[in-house]
């Protein structure tokens, strides 16, 4: 496969990046240290870094038995992780790994790691601010030393410490069924929101019975994704959701940033907004089925969703047309060039609390799920290491600039969490707002002029409270 995107991983980083992990090998004991003070050099530690460590030649005979915590319930539930344990332990048949799904993983992971036991490897929840890492994951490296290889190393970070791997990288589209765009005589993918909704009211028109756009409004969580596209994908800007966004008013204003009414945040909810106001969506948005939606989609019952390309696999696997289910950018331009946002999944995070064999156990494991698992192509996402090569289920994306958001510097990394949880908006998280969006389009009760004026007035407090005053 040739690699088709140009994807830009915009990072910033502070000036206090540390060298390179020292380290030597051997037996390890146990260890109760704080997250927050916890060291990678292995001259302190007696534990290897994560880069350090070669999966496959080093510590084969180490027996560990490990607790691993997923949003994954599906691939718990159908055996996939069974299956990804039994290749590992061709080469580390003493390491043991069980796991253990969650529904509704951010909040109740969140509330889990209060406990010190919660397990060894887990999937860290976007809730905990980066400061505050430390308090409860260990550093496996120092940033420098595997920024050159993965892709969004620095999506867990803080202070040049790396505290989580990312597990595969999302590309932030809309899955759709190229079959249905066909037969209704959609021909070119759309590239402004007016096109999409155009698009949308083709679908309708052509067949009725089929859904243009399925909002998945029961399942919650499905409803935060929107968020996920306000970023680079909508302005064009790596340093908008992290730095500039948080130290702004009226972020969510039509034409905010970019000056253009068709791109910025506004231009993302009002596609949502007018899809519902048009009909152009489920009759009855409470009553929808996340996995009945997955059969659906495949069938040509709906036509699009907007999810993250971690979603493309599903679809495909729900029935007999894979062939028909299609990636395509989120329809936004910013002065004539389409972007779109790119970012980490869930990253591997292991408990500080972990004891010393456990740590390096859980760093291999999770070394090989990176690097030599196919995890990442499995699930059609951006791979973690950088030089292989994209999934065709991305094709849709050649010429599309992907951008990463970029990390805050360390004096700037609790920002954009502490506006967020002053204005009572947890972006990418808590789906309450996005569905306030739904809900008023059904009703007719406000318009979405009405929803960002809420979400501003508290925003512009949250900035002045918490953002450096010049």
């Amino acid at each position: 496969m040739k690699k088709a995107i140009a994807l830009t991983l915009a990072a910033a980083l502070s000036a206090s990046l540390l060298a390179g992990c020292g380290g030597q090998s051997g037996q390890t004991s146990e260890s109760t240290q704080s997250g927050s003070a916890q060291s990678t050099d292995a001259a302190e530690t007696g534990i290897p870094a994560y880069n350090e460590l070669t999966v496959g030649e080093d510590y084969t005979d180490l027996k560990a038995d490990l607790k691993f915590i997923s949003h994954r319930t599906d691939l718990i539930d159908d055996g996939t992780f069974d299956g990804y344990v039994a290749e590992f332990q061709k080469l580390y048949p003493n390491i043991t790994i069980s796991y253990e799904g969650i529904t509704d993983y951010a909040n109740d992971m969140t509330t889990r790691l209060t406990s010190n036991n919660w397990g060894d490897i887990c999937m860290i929840p976007t809730t905990i601010p980066l400061p505050e890492l430390g308090d409860y994951f260990y550093p496996m490296c120092d940033l420098s030393s595997i920024q050159d290889e993965y892709n969004f190393a620095d999506n867990r970070a803080y202070d040049g410490k790396v505290y989580g791997i990312p597990s595969t990288g999302n590309a932030q589209g809309i899955v759709y069924n190229k079959a249905v765009f066909a037969a209704a005589g959609i021909t070119e993918l759309p590239t402004t929101p007016t096109e999409f909704l155009d698009d949308l009211q083709k679908i309708k028109d052509y067949d009725s019975s089929i859904i243009p756009l399925y909002t998945n409004y029961a399942a919650g969580w499905t409803m935060s994704a929107w968020d996920a596209y306000i970023g680079g994908g909508a302005t064009g800007d790596a340093d908008w959701m992290n730095i500039t966004m948080p130290q702004t008013h009226d972020p969510f204003a039509k034409g905010v940033p970019t000056g253009d009414e068709q791109s910025g945040p506004y231009a993302v909810y009002n596609v949502l907004y007018e899809a519902v106001k048009r009909g152009l969506t489920e009759a009855d948005p409470t009553t929808t089925d996340w996995e009945g939606s997955k059969p659906m989609m495949n069938n040509g019952e709906i036509a699009t969703m907007v999810l993250g390309s971690w979603a493309i696999v599903q679809m495909q696997d729900a029935g007999e047309h894979a062939d028909d289910i299609g990636y395509m950018p989120f329809p936004i331009s910013v002065d004539g060039v389409q972007y779109a946002s790119a970012g980490a999944d869930y990253c591997y995070g292991i408990n500080a609390n972990s004891s010393d064999d456990n740590k390096i156990a859980a760093m291999l494991y999770i070394k090989w799920l990176s690097e030599s698992s196919n995890f990442s192509y499995d699930q059609g996402g951006i791979p973690v290491l950088k030089s292989q090569e994209y999934p065709e289920t991305l094709s849709a994306f050649d010429g599309i600039e992907l951008v990463a958001d970029t990390a805050a510097p360390t004096e700037l990394a609790d920002l954009a969490s502490n506006v967020q949880r002053d204005a009572e908006l947890t972006l990418n998280s808590d789906q309450t707002h996005v569905m306030r969006i739904v809900e008023a389009a059904i009703n007719g009760d406000e318009t979405l002029d009405d929803i960002v004026a809420d979400w501003n007035a508290a925003w512009n407090d949250a900035v002045d409270r918490n953002a450096p005053q010049e």
